[in-house]
Protein backbone atom coordinates (compact mmCIF):
# COMPACT_ATOMS: atom_id res chain seq x y z
CA UNK A 1 0.00 0.00 0.00
CA UNK A 2 1.42 3.57 -1.02
CA UNK A 3 1.99 6.21 1.78
CA UNK A 4 -1.42 8.09 0.06
CA UNK A 5 -3.81 5.24 -0.22
CA UNK A 6 -2.53 4.55 3.25
CA UNK A 7 -3.63 8.03 4.79
CA UNK A 8 -6.72 7.57 2.37
CA UNK A 9 -7.59 4.73 4.54
CA UNK A 10 -6.57 5.81 7.71
CA UNK A 11 -8.99 8.98 6.93
CA UNK A 12 -12.11 6.60 6.65
CA UNK A 13 -10.85 5.41 10.14
CA UNK A 14 -10.30 8.55 11.75
CA UNK A 15 -13.47 9.51 11.01
CA UNK A 16 -15.68 6.76 11.42
CA UNK A 17 -17.32 8.09 15.06
CA UNK A 18 -17.97 12.07 12.93
CA UNK A 19 -19.89 10.22 9.92
CA UNK A 20 -22.00 8.74 12.71
CA UNK A 21 -22.69 11.55 14.64
CA UNK A 22 -23.23 13.99 11.59
CA UNK A 23 -25.78 12.97 8.77
CA UNK A 24 -26.22 15.65 6.23
CA UNK A 25 -29.09 13.77 4.73
CA UNK A 26 -30.65 13.62 8.08
CA UNK A 27 -29.94 17.66 8.49
CA UNK A 28 -31.42 18.66 5.35
CA UNK A 29 -34.87 16.45 5.82
CA UNK A 30 -34.75 18.76 9.64
CA UNK A 31 -34.45 21.62 7.63
CA UNK A 32 -37.20 20.56 5.16
CA UNK A 33 -39.73 19.61 8.01
CA UNK A 34 -39.46 22.94 9.58
CA UNK A 35 -40.44 24.82 6.79
CA UNK A 36 -42.78 22.41 5.62
CA UNK A 37 -44.71 23.37 8.67
CA UNK A 38 -43.88 27.32 8.17
CA UNK A 39 -45.93 26.96 4.64
CA UNK A 40 -48.27 24.29 5.89
CA UNK A 41 -47.68 21.50 3.30
CA UNK A 42 -49.74 18.22 3.63
CA UNK A 43 -48.06 15.10 4.47
CA UNK A 44 -47.69 13.51 0.67
CA UNK A 45 -46.13 16.44 -0.54
CA UNK A 46 -43.53 16.43 2.77
CA UNK A 47 -43.21 12.90 2.08
CA UNK A 48 -42.45 13.55 -1.66
CA UNK A 49 -39.92 16.31 -0.50
CA UNK A 50 -38.24 14.33 1.64
CA UNK A 51 -36.49 11.74 -0.34
CA UNK A 52 -35.13 11.62 -3.66
CA UNK A 53 -37.27 10.56 -6.82
CA UNK A 54 -34.60 7.87 -7.71
CA UNK A 55 -30.94 7.06 -6.79
CA UNK A 56 -28.56 4.80 -8.37
CA UNK A 57 -25.65 3.00 -6.97
CA UNK A 58 -23.02 0.98 -9.28
CA UNK A 59 -19.74 0.10 -9.27
CA UNK A 60 -16.89 1.19 -11.92
CA UNK A 61 -14.24 -1.36 -12.23
CA UNK A 62 -10.74 0.40 -13.68
CA UNK A 63 -7.42 -1.01 -14.96
CA UNK A 64 -4.96 0.37 -12.86
CA UNK A 65 -1.70 1.49 -14.38
CA UNK A 66 0.23 -0.99 -12.66
CA UNK A 67 -2.17 -3.37 -14.04
CA UNK A 68 -4.42 -4.74 -11.52
CA UNK A 69 -8.48 -3.98 -11.47
CA UNK A 70 -9.56 -1.97 -8.33
CA UNK A 71 -13.66 -1.40 -8.08
CA UNK A 72 -14.88 2.31 -7.31
CA UNK A 73 -18.56 3.04 -6.37
CA UNK A 74 -19.98 5.42 -7.80
CA UNK A 75 -23.94 7.45 -7.00
CA UNK A 76 -25.93 9.60 -8.73
CA UNK A 77 -29.27 10.90 -6.70
CA UNK A 78 -32.13 12.65 -8.70
CA UNK A 79 -34.05 14.82 -5.53
CA UNK A 80 -37.06 16.26 -7.63
CA UNK A 81 -37.31 17.07 -11.37
CA UNK A 82 -40.74 18.94 -10.78
CA UNK A 83 -39.33 22.42 -12.55
CA UNK A 84 -37.37 21.25 -14.98
CA UNK A 85 -34.60 18.63 -15.74
CA UNK A 86 -32.28 17.84 -12.79
CA UNK A 87 -28.87 19.63 -12.38
CA UNK A 88 -25.90 18.47 -9.56
CA UNK A 89 -22.24 18.50 -9.97
CA UNK A 90 -19.88 15.56 -9.60
CA UNK A 91 -17.52 15.36 -6.56
CA UNK A 92 -14.54 12.35 -6.01
CA UNK A 93 -13.40 12.22 -2.43
CA UNK A 94 -12.55 9.66 -0.26
CA UNK A 95 -14.82 9.87 2.27
CA UNK A 96 -18.28 10.31 -0.21
CA UNK A 97 -21.45 9.03 1.45
CA UNK A 98 -24.25 8.67 -0.26
CA UNK A 99 -26.29 10.50 2.21
CA UNK A 100 -23.91 13.13 1.61
CA UNK A 101 -25.33 12.97 -2.12
CA UNK A 102 -28.74 12.72 -1.24
CA UNK A 103 -28.16 16.06 1.14
CA UNK A 104 -26.50 17.46 -1.81
CA UNK A 105 -28.97 16.59 -4.45
CA UNK A 106 -31.90 17.95 -2.04
CA UNK A 107 -30.07 21.14 -1.65
CA UNK A 108 -29.45 21.45 -5.25
CA UNK A 109 -33.20 21.34 -6.02
CA UNK A 110 -33.67 24.09 -3.13
CA UNK A 111 -30.59 26.38 -5.03
CA UNK A 112 -32.47 25.83 -8.28
CA UNK A 113 -35.68 27.12 -7.03
CA UNK A 114 -34.15 29.74 -4.80
CA UNK A 115 -32.84 31.50 -8.33
CA UNK A 116 -35.66 30.64 -10.35
CA UNK A 117 -34.42 28.48 -12.76
CA UNK A 118 -35.87 25.92 -14.56
CA UNK A 119 -33.98 23.02 -12.88
CA UNK A 120 -34.40 20.05 -10.38
CA UNK A 121 -31.59 18.86 -8.31
CA UNK A 122 -29.37 15.81 -8.52
CA UNK A 123 -25.62 14.92 -7.01
CA UNK A 124 -23.24 12.26 -7.73
CA UNK A 125 -19.87 11.09 -7.03
CA UNK A 126 -17.10 8.31 -6.88
CA UNK A 127 -15.42 7.72 -3.79
CA UNK A 128 -11.93 7.62 -4.53
CA UNK A 129 -8.99 10.47 -3.92
CA UNK A 130 -7.87 11.92 -7.27
CA UNK A 131 -4.42 12.51 -5.48
CA UNK A 132 -3.68 8.96 -5.70
CA UNK A 133 -4.64 8.57 -9.53
CA UNK A 134 -2.62 9.09 -12.61
CA UNK A 135 -4.16 11.29 -14.88
CA UNK A 136 -4.99 7.97 -17.11
CA UNK A 137 -6.80 6.71 -14.24
CA UNK A 138 -8.99 9.98 -13.12
CA UNK A 139 -10.05 9.66 -17.27
CA UNK A 140 -11.46 5.97 -17.05
CA UNK A 141 -13.05 6.99 -13.87
CA UNK A 142 -14.82 9.81 -15.51
CA UNK A 143 -15.42 7.39 -18.53
CA UNK A 144 -16.91 4.60 -16.60
CA UNK A 145 -19.36 6.83 -14.36
CA UNK A 146 -20.79 8.01 -17.71
CA UNK A 147 -21.04 4.44 -18.70
CA UNK A 148 -22.49 3.02 -15.66
CA UNK A 149 -25.38 6.23 -15.92
CA UNK A 150 -25.79 7.48 -18.95
CA UNK A 151 -29.35 6.04 -19.87
CA UNK A 152 -30.94 8.11 -16.60
CA UNK A 153 -28.55 10.71 -17.60
CA UNK A 154 -28.82 13.73 -20.54
CA UNK A 155 -29.38 17.63 -21.43
CA UNK A 156 -33.24 17.09 -21.07
CA UNK A 157 -33.28 14.90 -18.14
CA UNK A 158 -30.29 15.15 -15.80
CA UNK A 159 -27.17 17.97 -16.50
CA UNK A 160 -23.84 17.05 -14.25
CA UNK A 161 -21.02 19.52 -13.38
CA UNK A 162 -18.01 19.57 -11.86
CA UNK A 163 -17.73 19.76 -7.87
CA UNK A 164 -15.50 18.58 -5.34
CA UNK A 165 -12.06 17.60 -7.10
CA UNK A 166 -13.19 17.42 -10.22
CA UNK A 167 -12.73 20.04 -13.62
CA UNK A 168 -13.43 20.64 -16.77
CA UNK A 169 -11.80 18.36 -18.06
CA UNK A 170 -12.69 15.64 -16.55
CA UNK A 171 -16.21 17.24 -17.62
CA UNK A 172 -14.83 17.01 -21.05
CA UNK A 173 -13.99 13.00 -21.22
CA UNK A 174 -17.40 12.55 -19.45
CA UNK A 175 -18.99 14.30 -22.18
CA UNK A 176 -16.90 12.59 -25.16
CA UNK A 177 -18.01 9.05 -23.60
CA UNK A 178 -21.71 10.27 -23.78
CA UNK A 179 -21.56 11.22 -27.20
CA UNK A 180 -19.42 8.16 -28.07
CA UNK A 181 -22.68 5.53 -26.62
CA UNK A 182 -25.26 8.37 -27.99
CA UNK A 183 -23.69 8.65 -31.35
CA UNK A 184 -24.18 12.19 -31.27
CA UNK A 185 -23.24 15.82 -30.30
CA UNK A 186 -24.96 16.75 -26.94
CA UNK A 187 -23.29 20.37 -25.77
CA UNK A 188 -25.93 20.54 -23.39
CA UNK A 189 -25.56 16.98 -21.73
CA UNK A 190 -23.23 18.39 -18.85
CA UNK A 191 -21.58 21.85 -17.67
CA UNK A 192 -18.39 23.46 -16.60
CA UNK A 193 -16.12 22.24 -19.74
CA UNK A 194 -13.50 24.05 -21.56
CA UNK A 195 -15.01 27.19 -23.34
CA UNK A 196 -12.88 25.82 -26.32
CA UNK A 197 -15.51 22.35 -26.53
CA UNK A 198 -18.82 24.29 -25.35
CA UNK A 199 -18.20 25.87 -22.27
CA UNK A 200 -20.05 28.85 -20.78
CA UNK A 201 -16.91 31.70 -20.29
CA UNK A 202 -17.09 32.87 -16.90
CA UNK A 203 -18.22 29.21 -15.75
CA UNK A 204 -15.27 28.67 -13.32
CA UNK A 205 -15.47 32.09 -12.03
CA UNK A 206 -19.00 31.93 -11.19
CA UNK A 207 -19.42 30.41 -8.08
CA UNK A 208 -16.71 32.24 -6.03
CA UNK A 209 -17.44 35.93 -7.71
CA UNK A 210 -21.36 35.43 -7.14
CA UNK A 211 -20.57 34.70 -3.61
CA UNK A 212 -18.97 37.74 -3.20
CA UNK A 213 -21.56 39.40 -4.74
CA UNK A 214 -24.57 38.52 -2.45
CA UNK A 215 -21.64 39.65 0.28
CA UNK A 216 -22.19 43.41 -1.84
CA UNK A 217 -26.05 43.32 -1.17
CA UNK A 218 -25.49 42.04 2.53
CA UNK A 219 -22.74 44.68 3.37
CA UNK A 220 -25.05 47.24 1.72
CA UNK A 221 -27.73 45.67 3.86
CA UNK A 222 -25.68 46.66 6.83
CA UNK A 223 -24.62 50.34 5.71
CA UNK A 224 -20.90 48.80 5.61
CA UNK A 225 -18.45 49.78 3.05
CA UNK A 226 -16.94 46.42 1.39
CA UNK A 227 -12.95 48.71 1.57
CA UNK A 228 -13.66 49.12 5.27
CA UNK A 229 -13.46 45.15 6.03
CA UNK A 230 -11.24 41.79 6.38
CA UNK A 231 -12.24 38.34 5.62
CA UNK A 232 -11.19 34.82 6.63
CA UNK A 233 -11.68 31.94 3.92
CA UNK A 234 -11.90 27.92 4.55
CA UNK A 235 -10.78 26.57 2.00
CA UNK A 236 -8.84 27.27 -0.87
CA UNK A 237 -10.73 25.59 -3.61
CA UNK A 238 -12.27 26.99 -6.94
CA UNK A 239 -15.24 28.39 -4.85
CA UNK A 240 -12.47 30.12 -2.30
CA UNK A 241 -10.10 31.06 -5.14
CA UNK A 242 -12.40 33.25 -6.77
CA UNK A 243 -14.07 34.56 -3.61
CA UNK A 244 -10.91 35.80 -2.64
CA UNK A 245 -10.04 37.19 -5.78
CA UNK A 246 -13.18 39.38 -5.79
CA UNK A 247 -13.62 40.59 -2.64
CA UNK A 248 -10.02 41.84 -2.74
CA UNK A 249 -11.22 43.66 -6.45
CA UNK A 250 -14.29 45.35 -4.44
CA UNK A 251 -11.94 46.89 -1.85
CA UNK A 252 -11.78 44.25 0.97
CA UNK A 253 -8.69 42.31 2.27
CA UNK A 254 -8.74 38.73 3.20
CA UNK A 255 -6.21 38.04 5.88
CA UNK A 256 -6.37 34.20 6.59
CA UNK A 257 -7.55 30.81 4.09
CA UNK A 258 -7.62 26.91 4.91
CA UNK A 259 -6.02 24.50 3.24
CA UNK A 260 -6.22 20.17 3.62
CA UNK A 261 -2.75 18.42 2.94
CA UNK A 262 -3.63 14.92 2.32
CA UNK A 263 -0.33 13.94 2.46
CA UNK A 264 -0.83 14.09 6.59
CA UNK A 265 -4.49 14.79 6.54
CA UNK A 266 -5.19 17.75 8.68
CA UNK A 267 -6.11 21.15 7.50
CA UNK A 268 -4.08 23.80 8.37
CA UNK A 269 -4.36 27.98 7.46
CA UNK A 270 -2.08 30.52 6.05
CA UNK A 271 -2.49 33.76 7.56
CA UNK A 272 -1.02 37.20 6.37
CA UNK A 273 -2.66 40.06 8.85
CA UNK A 274 -1.54 42.55 5.63
CA UNK A 275 -3.33 40.94 3.27
CA UNK A 276 -3.28 37.80 1.45
CA UNK A 277 -2.13 38.14 -2.42
CA UNK A 278 -4.22 35.87 -4.58
CA UNK A 279 -1.66 35.80 -7.30
CA UNK A 280 1.29 34.61 -4.56
CA UNK A 281 -0.89 32.40 -3.34
CA UNK A 282 -2.63 30.88 -5.89
CA UNK A 283 0.85 30.30 -7.49
CA UNK A 284 2.07 27.82 -4.62
CA UNK A 285 -1.37 25.85 -4.79
CA UNK A 286 -2.34 22.20 -6.70
CA UNK A 287 -5.16 21.96 -9.12
CA UNK A 288 -7.06 20.58 -5.96
CA UNK A 289 -6.54 23.53 -3.34
CA UNK A 290 -3.75 22.59 -1.77
CA UNK A 291 -1.47 24.87 -0.54
CA UNK A 292 2.20 24.17 -0.52
CA UNK A 293 2.98 24.95 2.99
CA UNK A 294 6.95 25.29 2.98
CA UNK A 295 6.32 27.57 0.36
CA UNK A 296 4.23 29.52 1.90
CA UNK A 297 6.14 29.86 4.92
CA UNK A 298 8.97 30.95 2.46
CA UNK A 299 6.47 33.68 1.70
CA UNK A 300 5.86 35.27 4.66
CA UNK A 301 2.48 33.67 5.33
CA UNK A 302 1.91 32.15 9.05
CA UNK A 303 0.76 28.49 9.67
CA UNK A 304 -1.70 27.77 12.27
CA UNK A 305 -3.70 24.87 12.65
CA UNK A 306 -6.90 23.79 10.25
CA UNK A 307 -9.71 25.58 12.80
CA UNK A 308 -7.63 29.27 12.92
CA UNK A 309 -9.61 30.78 9.61
CA UNK A 310 -12.86 30.57 12.05
CA UNK A 311 -11.12 32.54 15.10
CA UNK A 312 -9.49 35.31 13.32
CA UNK A 313 -10.57 38.91 14.43
CA UNK A 314 -12.27 39.84 10.89
CA UNK A 315 -15.78 41.28 9.69
CA UNK A 316 -16.57 38.26 7.45
CA UNK A 317 -16.57 34.23 7.46
CA UNK A 318 -16.61 32.60 4.43
CA UNK A 319 -16.71 28.67 4.39
CA UNK A 320 -15.90 27.37 1.06
CA UNK A 321 -15.09 23.96 1.73
CA UNK A 322 -17.04 21.36 3.18
CA UNK A 323 -20.10 20.41 4.92
CA UNK A 324 -20.56 20.68 8.89
CA UNK A 325 -17.91 23.08 10.09
CA UNK A 326 -20.21 25.58 12.29
CA UNK A 327 -21.39 23.53 14.58
CA UNK A 328 -22.42 23.53 18.58
CA UNK A 329 -18.84 23.33 19.49
CA UNK A 330 -17.38 25.34 16.83
CA UNK A 331 -19.26 28.33 16.81
CA UNK A 332 -17.91 29.78 20.05
CA UNK A 333 -14.81 30.27 18.84
CA UNK A 334 -15.89 32.57 16.35
CA UNK A 335 -14.54 36.19 17.36
CA UNK A 336 -17.26 38.79 18.33
CA UNK A 337 -16.00 40.82 15.59
CA UNK A 338 -18.16 39.20 13.23
CA UNK A 339 -20.86 40.62 11.31
CA UNK A 340 -21.47 38.23 8.40
CA UNK A 341 -21.15 34.36 7.32
CA UNK A 342 -21.62 33.79 3.28
CA UNK A 343 -21.78 29.92 3.02
CA UNK A 344 -19.71 29.50 0.22
CA UNK A 345 -20.00 26.05 0.66
CA UNK A 346 -22.92 23.75 0.91
CA UNK A 347 -23.98 22.81 4.37
CA UNK A 348 -21.76 24.07 6.56
CA UNK A 349 -23.81 25.09 9.33
CA UNK A 350 -25.02 22.67 11.27
CA UNK A 351 -28.66 23.55 13.34
CA UNK A 352 -27.38 24.18 16.34
CA UNK A 353 -24.49 26.21 14.96
CA UNK A 354 -27.31 28.33 13.04
CA UNK A 355 -29.45 29.04 16.41
CA UNK A 356 -25.96 30.69 17.93
CA UNK A 357 -25.29 32.64 14.92
CA UNK A 358 -28.65 34.18 15.19
CA UNK A 359 -28.28 34.97 19.00
CA UNK A 360 -25.09 36.85 17.82
CA UNK A 361 -27.07 38.82 15.48
CA UNK A 362 -24.90 37.81 12.76
CA UNK A 363 -26.13 38.53 9.47
CA UNK A 364 -25.58 34.82 7.70
CA UNK A 365 -26.15 34.77 4.00
CA UNK A 366 -27.01 30.82 3.59
CA UNK A 367 -25.62 28.36 1.17
CA UNK A 368 -28.87 27.40 -1.60
CA UNK A 369 -28.64 31.69 -2.23
CA UNK A 370 -25.07 32.65 -1.20
CA UNK A 371 -23.38 29.53 -3.81
CA UNK A 372 -26.00 29.37 -6.15
CA UNK A 373 -23.95 31.69 -8.91
CA UNK A 374 -22.54 28.28 -9.79
CA UNK A 375 -25.33 26.72 -11.00
CA UNK A 376 -27.11 29.29 -12.31
CA UNK A 377 -24.39 29.79 -14.94
CA UNK A 378 -24.39 26.43 -15.48
CA UNK A 379 -27.75 27.01 -16.37
CA UNK A 380 -26.34 29.52 -18.69
CA UNK A 381 -24.13 26.96 -20.19
CA UNK A 382 -27.02 24.44 -20.83
CA UNK A 383 -28.90 26.93 -22.52
CA UNK A 384 -26.30 28.20 -24.57
CA UNK A 385 -25.44 24.17 -25.58
CA UNK A 386 -29.01 23.05 -26.16
CA UNK A 387 -28.64 26.36 -28.95
CA UNK A 388 -25.44 26.23 -29.66
CA UNK A 389 -25.14 29.29 -29.73
CA UNK A 390 -22.63 31.09 -27.03
CA UNK A 391 -22.97 34.22 -25.56
CA UNK A 392 -19.71 36.95 -24.44
CA UNK A 393 -18.42 36.57 -20.91
CA UNK A 394 -19.62 40.53 -20.28
CA UNK A 395 -23.06 39.42 -21.06
CA UNK A 396 -22.81 35.95 -18.86
CA UNK A 397 -21.95 38.36 -15.98
CA UNK A 398 -24.43 41.09 -16.49
CA UNK A 399 -27.23 38.17 -16.68
CA UNK A 400 -25.79 36.56 -13.48
CA UNK A 401 -25.35 39.77 -11.81
CA UNK A 402 -29.19 40.57 -12.26
CA UNK A 403 -29.89 37.38 -11.63
CA UNK A 404 -28.20 36.86 -7.78
CA UNK A 405 -29.21 40.28 -7.11
CA UNK A 406 -33.17 39.89 -8.01
CA UNK A 407 -32.65 36.40 -5.72
CA UNK A 408 -30.98 38.26 -2.88
CA UNK A 409 -33.56 40.71 -2.53
CA UNK A 410 -36.36 38.15 -2.90
CA UNK A 411 -35.02 36.11 -0.04
CA UNK A 412 -34.74 39.69 1.87
CA UNK A 413 -38.11 40.56 1.42
CA UNK A 414 -39.65 37.43 2.37
CA UNK A 415 -37.41 37.38 5.50
CA UNK A 416 -38.75 41.28 6.47
CA UNK A 417 -42.01 40.28 5.65
CA UNK A 418 -42.14 36.89 7.64
CA UNK A 419 -40.12 37.96 10.30
CA UNK A 420 -37.65 34.94 9.31
CA UNK A 421 -33.84 34.22 9.47
CA UNK A 422 -32.34 34.46 5.77
CA UNK A 423 -32.06 30.63 5.97
CA UNK A 424 -35.91 30.35 6.45
CA UNK A 425 -36.81 32.88 4.26
CA UNK A 426 -34.97 31.20 1.40
CA UNK A 427 -36.18 27.67 2.47
CA UNK A 428 -39.91 29.02 2.34
CA UNK A 429 -39.71 31.07 -1.31
CA UNK A 430 -37.31 28.07 -2.60
CA UNK A 431 -39.60 24.74 -1.29
CA UNK A 432 -43.02 26.85 -2.04
CA UNK A 433 -42.19 27.26 -5.63
CA UNK A 434 -41.08 23.10 -5.94
CA UNK A 435 -44.09 22.42 -3.86
CA UNK A 436 -46.61 24.14 -6.30
CA UNK A 437 -45.09 22.64 -8.93
CA UNK A 438 -45.32 18.69 -7.76
CA UNK A 439 -49.35 20.04 -7.10
CA UNK A 440 -49.28 21.60 -10.61
CA UNK A 441 -48.42 18.48 -11.69
CA UNK A 442 -50.55 16.35 -9.83
CA UNK A 443 -47.94 14.30 -7.92
CA UNK A 444 -49.40 15.48 -4.87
Amino acid sequence: MTARKATTVAIKKSTATDAKSYNPFEIAQQQLDRIADVLGLDEPTRDLLRNPVREYHFSIPIRMDHGGIQIFRGFRVQHNDARGPCKGGIRFHPLETVDTIRALAMWMTWKCSVVDIPLGGSKGGIICDPHNLSVHEIEQLCRGWVRQISRDVGPYSDVPAPDVMTNPQDMLWMLDEFETIHRGKYPGFITGKPPSVGGSLGRKEATGYMVILTVREALNELNIKPENTTASIQGFGNVAQYSLELYHKIGGTVICVSSWDPADNKTFCCRKKTGIIFDEIYSITDPWGTINRTKAQELGYEILPGEAWLEQDVDILIPAAVENQITADTAPKINPRVKLVAEGANGPTTPEGDQMLANRGIFLIPDILCNAGGVTCSYFEQVQGNMNYYWEEKEVFEKLDAKMTAAFHAVRDVARRRKLPMRDAAYVLAIDRVARACKDRGWC
